[in-house]
């Protein structure tokens, strides 16, 4: 029985047209799907600009109760900023295949792929992002407790640790975000910390607002002027409270409280897809039997900005 004949192309390389579609489906698939990153200080790394990005934190000014004197100019201020710096490095995976492309035009097998790709780059920056904020020093234990090893089973996510932990931010003078004319704090929780929230009376789910709002990226209510989102990979620490008991995070922040290199938009962008068609490889593929469609950010970090702008409230993962 003879061999399938195998279809494909001799072009090395994608098309331009092809390539900015896959480009543009792998960027638009991560958005979909990013929770910890989007509530971040977007700022552009520029091509050429060194592995290093830059942020400033502006401090700001305070009131002014000396009244003015006709006909004299006042001093001026003093503006007080700060250079956070964060070094940028690269992701990327890809998955090998073979007898797969024909890149005369859109290929179905290539779109799925370019999908699982996708969200494979999602949950990869999501979680940079993640470990970065989840590292901040500013940190409160719910039950009263004062250390992650004195939580116990009991100390699960109450309304009363959201209060304490916007109190904190108020009185850091944390910006909220802006919605709608309205000022919010954001919080980022796992499934179990949602389990816990949704029982309070007050919880104001998205279903009752989101004709009127714009929703963000796993948002699912409001409480006690915090947008909750939700997502799968916040802070688990297995075992690590009192008598073993699991200790989740929930990250409850203001605005430019943390920093991340912007991804871009579809045409400028530092996410690519990288398609690498059968033969590709010359002598290393002499029978035109490898190809491989993969995902690359060429220059990705985050960094808190403001340790008293973002809390990490931890608490018991509830049964």
């Amino acid at each position: 029985m003879s061999e399938a004949v195998i279809n494909k192309t001799s072009t090395s390389s994608l098309h331009t047209t092809l390539q900015n579609y896959y480009d543009g489906k792998l960027l638009l698939e991560m958005e979909k799907r990013l929770v910890f990153y989007q509530g971040g200080q977007k700022k552009t790394l520029p091509h050429g600009s060194g592995q290093v990005v830059e942020f400033w934190r502006y401090e700001p000014f305070g009131a002014v109760t000396t009244p003015l004197t006709e006909g004299v100019v006042p001093d001026g201020q003093t503006l007080s900023m700060e250079k956070v710096t964060a070094t940028v490095k690269s992701y990327g995976g890809y998955v090998a295949t073979t007898d797969l492309l024909d890149l005369t035009g859109v290929n179905t097998q290539v779109n799925q792929l370019v999908h699982l790709m996708a969200r494979q780059g999602a949950l990869s920056i999501d979680h940079i992002v993640r470990d970065a904020v989840s590292a901040g020093t500013n940190v409160q234990y719910m039950g009263g407790r004062t250390a992650r090893s004195a939580v116990t089973a009991q100390d699960v996510l109450v309304i009363a640790g959201i209060r304490r932990a916007v109190r904190s931010l108020e009185k850091a003078g944390a910006p909220k975000f802006n919605r709608g004319g309205k000022g919010y704090y954001k919080a980022i929780v796992g499934p179990d910390a949602k389990f816990s929230l949704m029982n309070d009376p007050l919880w104001e789910d998205k279903g009752k607002y989101q004709q009127a709002e714009q929703i963000e990226n796993g948002e699912i209510g409001k409480l006690f002027g915090v947008i909750f989102l939700e997502s799968s990979e916040a802070p688990v620490y297995a075992g690590a409270g009192a008598s073993s008991a699991d200790v989740g995070a929930t990250l409850i922040f203001g605005e430019d409280a943390y920093g991340v290199v912007d991804l871009g938009q579809v045409g400028a962008s530092p996410v690519r897809t990288i398609v690498k068609p059968l033969g590709s490889a010359g002598t290393a593929d002499p029978l035109d039997q490898m190809a491989t469609v993969g995902w690359k950010v060429d220059g990705f970090a985050a960094v808190i900005l403001n340790q008293d702008w973002i809390v990490r409230l931890e608490h018991a993962i509830e049964a």
